[in-house]
């Protein structure tokens, strides 16, 4: 089956981003609270929050916080990276949501999309580490001057904030980057690194000739 073009594929991640806008405006303007449809880990009634967590912002800060990034590293996913870039994207977000379930501290309810936007950033930096292509690596570095910041967020220091979830998103990031590896612009190989430094080698001379060549020298 013929693949969406790039341009349609950043328009239907533009619109999922707006999706996500929608409903925490909805949620702010008519004073609904919707938390209980979050990520509630270890809890039957929390698996649903896998599916609605990154509709779900506390405030507009908070909104703002992930809806920033999420247009820069999914332009940069989808222009570079166009034909792993949904499934990469879902299996962020799905793989993020499931291990902080199953794996978070019991009973805490979690919400927002920052685990999608670790997920995102974290694949970006290793695709470059792990592929040594000099484009992933330009990515790599941009990711790490805009956004290097935000990884201190993987480590329990600021109260109120879901490390958990910013964990398993950078991981499940890492394990995309691993597996998805030999996809992304292909390797440029210049002329000049196909070129030899040295002559080619001379071919060898029997030690006999040699000798009488020294022996016998012309005149």
């Amino acid at each position: 089956m013929v693949g969406k073009p790039k341009s349609t594929r950043n328009f239907v991640f533009i619109n999922r981003i707006r999706t996500f806008t929608k409903i925490d405006f909805s949620e702010h303007f008519f004073s609904t609270d919707l938390t209980e449809f979050g990520l509630t880990t270890g809890e039957i009634s929390g698996l649903l929050g896998i599916i609605t967590m990154p509709f779900l912002h506390g405030d507009f800060t908070h909104l703002a916080a992930n809806s920033v990034p999420m247009p820069i590293l999914g332009t940069l996913l989808y222009y570079f990276y166009n034909k792993v870039a949904t499934t990469v994207l879902f299996w962020v977000w799905l793989a993020s949501g499931a291990w902080l379930w199953f794996l978070g501290i019991h009973g805490v309810t979690h919400i927002g999309a920052s685990g999608i936007v670790y997920g995102l950033a974290s694949f970006l930096f290793f695709m470059g580490i792990i592929r040594r292509e000099y484009r992933s690596m330009v990515i790599s570095l941009l990711v790490v001057f805009i956004y290097g910041s935000i990884f201190w967020g993987i480590f329990p220091i600021y109260k109120g904030i879901s490390w958990e979830g910013h964990l398993y998103g950078a991981i499940a990031g890492v394990a995309a980057a691993i597996y998805f590896r030999k996809e992304g612009p292909p390797k440029i190989v210049y002329e000049w690194e196909n070129e030899s430094d040295d002559e080619p080698p001379l071919p060898d001379q029997p030690a006999d000739e040699i000798t009488n060549q020294e022996n016998n020298p012309e005149k």
